[in-house]
């Protein structure tokens, strides 16, 4: 029989409610981080020796905290079905959890936000001295930012490294800053929608969680 009547018994079906949305959204989560992982292009571009790695902390932060919600979901919804007092309380603490780790990653990518654009840079801009090294042969990581991201040179398009190049063609590093700040957005809103989510489910089950221990002592 159930714990709780009225209206705590709408905020149980809105918990489960929300507890499957919560589940999809960890699903979108996983998604957009194995997407932003798996990127043939930021593959591409920072798959080379000597590489940054900063970009990709901030991605695997995300892959994790995907997974975690997808799990967590799951028992939030067992927990409300069964208005398990102690499954509510683990389920809001799992989520505060979660919620540091995606306060953490959005952070950790704003802040770190130009730093990684500049160590991106770096990489390019030495991938390019060593061109010029006549010792130096095989597919150079130049020649990869130059197709994939469609642009030529340092600070401004050079005819000599791409004589194909086009009039309007960028140059590297403003369009190594440009794609990177796209990637970098995505899971900056998709970390702010997710705690939106987050922070309402934390509400919910609360709100529950006193409503069975209040029917419990009235029992």
């Amino acid at each position: 029989m159930s714990k709780v009547q009225g209206g705590m018994k709408c905020v149980k079906y809105l918990l489960f409610v929300f507890n499957f949305i919560f589940w999809l959204s960890g699903s979108m989560v996983l998604a957009v981080g194995v997407w932003l992982r798996c990127d043939p292009d930021t593959d591409l571009l920072l798959a080379g020796a000597g590489a940054p790695d900063s970009f990709f902390i901030a991605v695997y932060i995300l892959i994790c905290a995907g997974g975690l919600m997808m799990v967590v979901g799951f028992f939030g919804c067992f927990g409300a079905v069964r208005e398990s007092q102690c499954l509510l309380a683990s389920f809001f603490a799992c989520l505060l959890i979660i919620f540091g780790a995606e306060v953490a990653a959005g952070v950790f990518g704003f802040l770190n936000q130009e730093q990684i654009i500049e160590e991106v840079q770096k990489f390019y801009s030495t991938s390019v001295a060593e061109t010029a090294d006549p010792n130096y042969n095989g597919t150079t990581v130049a020649s990869i930012y130059h197709s994939v991201l469609h642009c030529c040179g340092g600070s401004t398009p050079d005819p000599a490294l791409c004589p194909d190049t086009e009039e309007k063609t960028k140059d590297c590093l403003t369009a190594i800053t440009d794609f990177f700040n796209e990637k970098l957005y995505i899971v900056g809103f998709v970390g702010i929608g997710v705690a939106g989510v987050m922070v309402l489910g934390m509400i919910f089950s609360m709100v529950l969680c006193c409503a069975i221990r209040n029917s419990r002592e009235i029992i």
